[in-house]
């Protein structure tokens, strides 16, 4: 199974659509996830469209209709393994530990807020923030996230760069 990570996309404030390159990975990917911070819901309404199955949750900058149509958490089973998908974790300090405890019956947990990376592993948890595909704040590069998950195993995390608009 192959999916793709997003979160931050802020489209249209950040960006008027996703990348070329991210809409390419949306259709090749069996599950695509978005961490919250829409901001419009009409990229929610193409997302459903164009993928073969979403998984995803609101943010902060995210309005009354998506907070409507979108959990605060999601908590979903994908190639044998319990992922948990949340917009928000907190300050970088002992996240690990924090969200251990916060979700003790999750394998993988996709966040974002912050716009930077983040793959690391606490007692079994792995946590996973694919950056933003449309505004890198003070990273230097825009980002996402794609891997693949069959039979409990988790395998190809790779980031991916978006090269900058000229």
């Amino acid at each position: 199974m192959r999916l793709l990570l997003l979160a931050d996309t802020h489209v249209p404030k950040r960006a008027k659509d996703l990348p070329a390159e991210v809409w390419e990975q949306v259709g090749e990917a069996d599950v695509v996830v978005h961490a919250g911070d829409w901001v419009d819901p009409g990229l929610l309404d193409r997302l459903e469209e164009r993928s073969a199955r979403l998984v995803a949750v609101w943010g902060n900058n995210d309005g009354a209709e998506l907070r409507r149509r979108l959990p605060e958490v999601a908590r979903v089973e994908l190639g044998g393994m319990r992922w948990g998908v949340v917009h928000e974790t907190g300050d970088k300090k002992r996240r690990e530990e924090r969200m251990r405890a916060a979700y003790p019956d999750l394998d993988v947990l996709v966040f974002g807020h912050s716009h930077i990376p983040w793959d690391t592993e606490h007692k079994g948890l792995r946590l996973l923030n694919p950056g933003s595909p449309t505004d890198r704040r003070r990273q230097p590069h825009c980002t996402y996230l794609t891997c693949s998950v069959a039979g409990g195993v988790l395998s190809e995390v790779t980031l991916h760069r978006i090269p900058a608009l000229r």
